[in-house]
Order: C-alpha cells, then sequence, then structure tokens
C-alpha cells in the first residue's frame, strides 16, 4: 500500500482549508447595482434593438403622403429580400398524387411536390363538392404542433373554412408532420424533440452557412402557392392565407413575399419588436431576419409592403405575442391603408384570451375572406367531424422522408457552402470578420472598481470589475506573482473565471511561473450567465434566443465579447506594466480570442486549448454540438472562418493544443489547404505533462 506523506496531507488540507475560506464571486448579493448582470447581456442587446427601432419609428411618422408611403415599401421590399433572398429558382415541382380519400360533403388528395429538387413538402388539397365553377382557395399553415395541419384546432379551422366552399391547401412546415429530419424511422418519433428544435437545429447551420430558415419555409410556401394556381378549380386571383401561431409567422412571411396572395389574416402572431424584446424576446430560427432590426425593418413592414391587399390582424389580449404591439402594428398600417384610399381593406380582431383560437376570431376570419375573395355566405363557426391520423397520412410510411429519397435542410446548408473557402485576400477576409461580426473598438479607459483580495502561496487573487461597452459590469479575477511579473495572460473559459481558478489549478500554473493572469466573465458566463432569457433557449441554457436576438441587431456575441476582451487587455497591461499580453482561451473561447486578437495589436501571442475547430464544421456536420453556436458568426461563411483568423496570427507563432479525441485542426483541409501549419506550434496530445510542456515554451518563448 502507498502512503501520503505527512508534508504533502499538510498541503492538501491547507488547500482545502483556504478554498473554504475563499469566495472568489466579485458581485455580493447585497450589491443592487450589480446583481442582475445574468440579465446584462439581454437588456444591452434590447437598448441597442430599441435604439434601432425608434430611428424607424421616427421615420414612419414622417410619411404623409401616398408617395411618400410607396417609396417606404419599395425599400421596406428590397431589405426583405436582401434580409432573406435570394430564392432559388423555380424549379419543376413534379407534384404527386399518393391517395384520394372521400368524405362527406368534400374529398382530401394527399400530395408531395418538390419546393426545389428533392427537397419534399408533404400536403393536403381538401376540395368541396359541387363546386360552381373556379372557387376562392386558402393556404393554410400550421403552428408548432409536431402534427403540423392534424391537430384538431387547425382541423377544426380547416374544416369550416370547407364548408363555406372554399379549398384549402394545408402543407407541412419542415419539421413537422410528415417532414421531421430528425426522427427515428423504426418509430416515426422525433429524435432531437419538437419542432421549436427541428427547426432551430438546421436553422443556426443556416444563418452561418449565408441562408436561413425562414427562407427554406418562405420558399415551399411560395411554390405552394405555384401548385395551388395550377389546379383547375382554383381562382388565381381569389388566393388566401392563414395560420395561427408559428403558422401565423408562416402566413404573414409568405404573403410579403407573394404578390399572388390577394387576402392575409395571420393569427396569433404579428406584435412589433419592441413589445416582443420588452417580453419573451426573439426565439425560434425561422422568426427572425438576418439583420432584420440593424436594416431598418420591423414586424409592421410585412403588412406594409402589401397594402392595399387586404389583410385582417388576428390577436388576443393575453397572447406571447404582446397585444399593445399588435395593437401599435394596426394603427401603424392603417396609416398607409388610408393613404391608397383603402382603409376597409386593413382590419384587427381581437379578443380575451391567451396563446389560442377563439370562435369569434375564427368566425372574424372567416367573415373577412368570404368578403375579400368574394365568396360570400355563413361566417359562424361550425363543429366538425375530426379526422384520423390514418385519413391525414399522406406518405406511405408516415414521413417523406422514409418514403422518397429526399434531401433536408441540413444537405441545403452543407451545399450551401459549394465545398470552397471564402474568396478574397485574406486582408480582406479579416476585414469582413471585423465587420459581420459587429465589433466595436473599446474606449480607451473604462471605470474600475476593486471588491476584495486574498493571499495565496506565493501570490495574491484580486477580485475586480469594469465596465464593459453597455455600461454593465464584468466581474474578473487578477492573480498576481509576489515576486513581479514577467508576463501577463488574458485567460478566456467557456465556464467563465473561477472554472480553473483553485489552489492547485493551471491559472496558478501560469502564475507561479511569473505571469500575471486577469480571468473575466464575460456576458452569459460565471456570474454574468444564467439569465432569465436563458432558461427556454430552444436547446437549454445555451444561448440560441441570445444568438437570435445578436443576429437581428447584427452584434454578434463573438464581436461584443472580443470588444470586452479587448477592453481587459487594457486593464491587464495596465496592471501588469507589460507593454503586449499574451492570450490564452479553451474550447469555445477561442473563437472570441481569434477575433480579439485580430483586432488589437495588444497581443503578442495567443494560445488555444482544445479549441473549436471552424464554423464550417458546425455546418458540414449533421450533429452538431450545440454549445457551439453562440460562438459562431452569422453569414460568416461565404466570407471567412476561424482559420483565416488563425492564418493572420501566424508571425505571431500562435499554440495550438488539440486533444486526441474529437476534430484536429489538420483535419477537414482546414490547415494543409492553407500551407501555414509549420508556422503554428501545433500539439495534438492527451497526455497533461506534454501539453504542460508546450504551453510553458509559449509562455516564455
Amino acid at each position: 500500500m502507498k502512503y501520503i506523506s505527512f508534508t504533502l496531507l499538510f498541503v492538501l488540507i491547507l488547500s482545502a482549508a483556504t478554498l473554504a475560506q475563499e469566495d472568489l464571486k466579485v458581485i455580493q448579493p447585497q450589491w443592487v447595482t450589480f446583481t442582475d448582470g445574468p440579465n446584462a447581456l439581454y437588456k444591452y442587446q434590447a437598448a441597442q434593438a430599441f435604439d434601432l427601432l425608434d430611428a424607424r419609428e421616427e421615420a414612419v411618422a414622417r410619411l404623409k403622403t401616398l408617395d411618400e408611403w410607396k417609396g417606404w415599401q419599395k425599400q421596406a421590399k428590397e431589405k426583405l429580400m436582401q434580409a432573406v433572398g435570394p430564392f432559388p429558382d423555380k424549379t419543376p415541382l413534379h407534384p404527386e398524387i399518393t391517395r384520394t380519400i372521400q368524405k362527406p360533403g368534400y374529398r382530401m388528395e394527399h400530395l408531395v411536390f418538390q419546393s426545389q429538387p428533392g427537397f419534399y413538402v408533404s400536403g393536403t388539397l381538401f376540395i368541396p363538392q359541387g363546386l360552381p365553377g373556379k372557387v376562392p382557395a386558402i393556404i393554410y399553415c400550421s403552428g408548432h404542433a409536431l402534427e403540423a395541419y392534424r391537430s384538431v384546432t387547425y382541423q377544426h379551422v380547416i374544416l369550416n373554412l370547407v364548408k363555406k366552399g372554399f379549398i384549402v391547401f394545408a402543407f407541412d412546415p419542415v419539421g413537422q408532420g410528415e417532414r421531421l429530419e430528425y426522427f427515428d424511422p423504426e418509430t416515426g418519433n422525433p429524435t432531437i424533440g419538437g419542432p421549436t428544435k427541428q427547426h432551430s437545429y438546421p436553422g443556426a447551420q443556416a444563418f452561418i452557412a449565408g441562408s436561413s430558415q425562414a427562407r427554406y419555409m418562405i420558399w415551399d410556401g411560395i411554390r405552394a402557392v405555384d401548385y395551388l394556381i395550377s389546379r383547375p378549380e382554383v381562382d388565381a386571383e381569389r388566393i388566401g392565407i392563414t395560420g395561427r401561431s408559428g403558422g401565423g409567422t408562416q402566413a404573414a412571411y409568405i404573403a410579403a413575399f407573394d404578390e399572388r396572395i390577394r387576402a392575409a389574416a395571420p393569427e396569433n402572431y404579428l406584435t412589433n419588436f419592441k413589445r416582443l424584446w420588452l417580453t419573451h424576446g426573439p426565439q425560434d430560427a425561422e422568426q427572425n431576419f438576418y439583420r432584420g432590426i440593424s436594416s431598418g425593418l420591423d414586424q409592421p413592414d410585412l403588412v406594409l409592403v402589401r397594402a392595399p391587399k387586404p389583410n385582417l390582424l388576428i390577436a388576443t389580449t393575453r397572447d406571447i405575442f404582446n397585444i399593445e404591439g399588435a395593437r401599435e402594428t394596426a394603427d401603424q398600417i392603417s396609416r398607409i391603408y388610408a393613404a391608397y384610399g383603402k382603409p376597409e381593406n386593413v382590419e384587427m380582431v381581437e379578443d380575451d384570451d391567451g396563446h389560442a383560437s377563439t370562435k369569434n376570431n375564427r368566425e372574424a376570419m372567416y367573415a373577412f375572406f368570404q368578403k375579400h375573395l368574394q365568396y360570400p355566405g355563413t361566417s359562424v363557426d361550425e363543429p366538425i367531424d375530426t379526422l384520423s391520423r390514418e385519413d391525414l397520412r399522406v406518405s406511405q410510411t408516415g414521413q417523406v422522408l422514409g418514403s422518397y429519397p429526399g434531401r433536408t435542410v441540413y444537405e441545403l446548408n452543407r451545399d450551401q457552402l459549394t465545398g470552397n473557402l471564402a474568396e478574397g485576400s485574406l486582408a480582406e477576409r479579416v476585414a469582413s470578420s471585423r465587420e459581420l461580426a459587429g465589433y466595436r473598438e473599446p474606449d480607451p479607459a473604462s471605470d474600475r472598481m476593486m471588491t476584495g483580495r486574498y493571499q495565496r502561496d506565493g501570490y495574491t487573487v484580486e477580485k475586480h470589475l469594469v465596465q464593459g461597452e453597455g455600461g454593465y459590469w464584468i466581474p474578473f479575477l487578477l492573480f498576481k506573482p509576489n515576486e513581479g511579473s514577467s508576463e501577463a495572460v488574458l485567460y478566456l473559459h467557456p465556464e467563465g473565471k473561477g472554472a480553473d481558478a483553485a489552489v492547485g489549478g493551471e491559472i496558478e500554473a501560469l502564475v507561479k511561473q511569473g505571469s500575471t493572469v486577469l480571468a473575466p466573465d464575460l456576458l452569459n458566463t460565471g456570474e454574468m450567465g444564467g439569465g432569465a432569457f436563458n432558461g427556454d433557449s430552444n436547446f437549454g441554457g445555451n444561448s440560441y434566443n441570445h444568438w437570435f436576438g445578436s443576429i437581428l441587431i447584427g452584434r454578434s456575441l463573438v464581436g461584443l465579447h472580443a470588444g470586452d476582451a479587448n477592453r481587459l487587455a487594457q486593464v491587464l497591461r495596465e496592471a501588469s506594466g507589460e507593454e503586449t499580453i499574451r492570450g490564452l482561451a479553451k474550447g469555445a473561447m477561442s473563437a472570441v480570442l481569434l477575433h480579439a486578437a485580430n483586432y488589437s495589436d495588444a497581443y503578442e501571442s495567443i494560445a488555444l486549448i482544445d479549441p473549436m475547430v471552424s464554423y464550417r464544421e458546425l455546418v458540414e456536420r449533421r450533429d452538431y454540438d450545440t454549445s457551439l453556436v453562440p460562438y459562431a458568426v452569422a453569414n460568416s461563411l461565404p466570407y471567412y472562418d476561424l482559420p483565416d483568423l488563425l492564418e493572420n496570427l501566424a508571425e505571431k507563432r500562435p499554440l495550438v493544443i488539440h486533444g486526441n479525441s474529437g476534430d484536429s485542426l489538420t483535419e477537414g483541409n482546414l490547415l494543409p489547404e492553407r500551407g501555414y501549419p509549420e508556422k503554428i506550434n501545433y500539439l495534438r496530445s492527451e497526455d497533461p505533462e506534454e501539453r504542460s510542456s508546450y504551453l510553458n515554451q509559449w509562455l516564455h518563448r
């Protein structure tokens, strides 16, 4: 048996006692000024959004004449297309009627078509009996029900419209109904969760690749119109669209982009971005346009571009989509309809309920379509006989990907990359990264505040706060050797300042070699993480919704973090007396450091430990690590990738240490293709001593 020496046992006991006495939290619960740190990121994003939205409101308030409104419409259409487009070319739909089912008073034609080659859309055409000729048709968009239009709630609306003589075309949104993309083929059950996850998982990849989930879903709707007007029973001049919740999103989007839709009635969706940010915030990939807010767009623009075509806003007073915003939107769009001399073509109906379909709202919707599609009849909401799942089955297996050799959004995103690296010179790629990330140069000086200090063996640990870009306070620990400093290291960890701060930890190893080390809690990490907005992120606390918000305002989390990192680099230079510092980042924080070091001359060199490999890899992997998404920059891959930023720092001979498990920077044609691996000190190893040796050499080079 091996025994621990008395001296070693004493050191362990002493270290444990020291840890028990230390509180490395910088912010104390009673400090009211600082205690909302976990929500600081959201509040700063919202403040930026409000500034942009206020500027838009001021511009809209100045519009008076019809010509001025038409000018706004033209610009809004261009901005919408820039944010969402370009759409693919129209290709043959290859529609296939899979089966026909006769019911009392109507028949159902189940069908699939290809909105893009190999991208199958499943749907059902409901056709009333005894049509008097060509009749109006309504596209029904499903909300976030896993079964899509097979939901009893949606069946009720669809079959009521059919009873009133309308042809209805209901199709499955991608990721719902028979279009699941992540599912068990044996059971047909989803493998990553419900519709929001089915949308946002590939939707994140779409943003990085330079596309969007909204683009794919809108295009499906546009192609659904193409199919609908090809039918001999349909009057192409009398097309309507409706849908509730996520279906309201789709209905509003599709109607904004397809002028063939005569009348639109989105339900339980339209509010405005100000009220959205004040309540539950941006969510779900398809509900966000790339730089939508920063380009001057707001939700009312989805209706403004349609004027003077008929529109009905359907709302409830206790909806998750705020009623005040819905009313403000209705007031704003009523002005353009008045300018056109068509005030009767825009209406709003609301009922007292939550995020729900109500009888009063349904009847108002039926009456709206009867009026504006010139198809009069009763608007009474009638009882219906619910259809079975088998009645509504479209494909042979109940999933189009189990029945056809179809493609997925993941594959469309991957193909978006075209297999090539970003074009342009290295200098141009780095310049693009700065703009796309939304980086802002930090102020030369920021207010600082020390809150405490601990003495350890051979060094001290100081607790500080410094104001960040948005006036929030960033907690950080400053580790200072007693004998003076020979190097200064900014230490970034995705779990925050405390991850490696313990006695005997990795930060201590650097300090005992003479380094002053600054370890911060950047926004959404450590004491600045875990806010209310993280609780309902699409994949559980990983900031997807923060990330979607950053995309709307054009300020990536990486760009914001990089600015704060460079602010902290200034602080570290002052504290250590060093002209230049070294940056060390672990895991996904490597993306932050790569951006920061490319925009500042403060760094002598950087070290990346088990780093995020590339943004490209996030798109190329079907099953990627969702924790990396907040550290990606939307629309980056057409212009640059992380290896470009590493290459630009190659003259500073950065260190890259990667474990044996997982992926290497030398895989996937990332480094060899650029021809610079000899300039990078690279180690692939799990051996702690070997990794430590390489890190020591880098530190003292």
